[in-house]
């Protein structure tokens, strides 16, 4: 039985976000980690005890689906608000003129944290500044005024890992201004990553 709790471990009301906790057993459960009983114990079992944490944050519908919101450890505070960058990248993605997001984390003196997006329009969609003020718009009615979007910058496609995965640090440094380091053999297009640096 799947149970949505906030920090105190309190049930959350249908529409309310928190983090996604199992109440049962079910089939095929995770048992153990390889050679490392203590680290499962303490990854799965000691948030609250007696629930295993799956480590996503989630929340009830008004019509009780569930909605799975992203992973707990890829959250953003802003303004002292934990906010989901999968969430945000679902509502932008819902809009009809947005064929793939992604969002970033960057240092902020006010905020903490900003929200940097990365948008790919579809075929067809023209990107300008009145298309970014939708977009912000959208994601602010979507999930509240909170996440609404510091800055969105359009990009004809993400860097990504030959298997499709979009690589998230690489965002972040050119985000936060920074040089790119690291190892970037996995990237599939590195002139999509160019694209993005020399963008202002």
């Amino acid at each position: 039985m799947p149970k949505i709790l906030d920090e105190s471990g309190k049930e959350v009301k249908k529409g309310g976000g928190g983090k996604l906790f199992l109440a049962q057993p079910w089939p095929s459960m995770l048992r153990t980690l390889w050679n490392d009983e203590a680290r499962f114990k303490q990854q799965y079992w000691s948030e609250l005890p007696g629930y295993y944490f799956a480590g996503d944050g989630a929340r009830f519908d008004e019509d009780g689906y569930l909605w799975v919101t992203g992973r707990i450890d890829d959250v953003l505070n802003v303004s002292g608000h934990r906010i989901g960058t999968a969430e945000v990248e679902s509502a932008l993605v819902s809009h009809p003129s947005v064929a793939e997001a992604a969002v970033v984390g960057r240092p902020d003196e006010l905020k903490g944290q900003a929200l940097v997006c990365f948008v790919s329009v579809k075929n067809g969609v023209t990107a300008s500044p009145e298309l970014k003020e939708a977009l912000r718009a959208h994601v602010a009615k979507e999930i509240g005024a909170l996440a609404r979007p510091d800055e969105i910058r359009f990009t004809a496609t993400l860097p990504k890992t030959r298997s499709g995965k979009i690589i998230r640090r690489l965002l972040k440094e050119v985000a936060a201004g920074k040089k790119i380091t690291g190892d970037t053999s996995t990237l599939e297009d590195f002139s999509a990553l160019a694209a993005l640096q020399t963008e202002e």
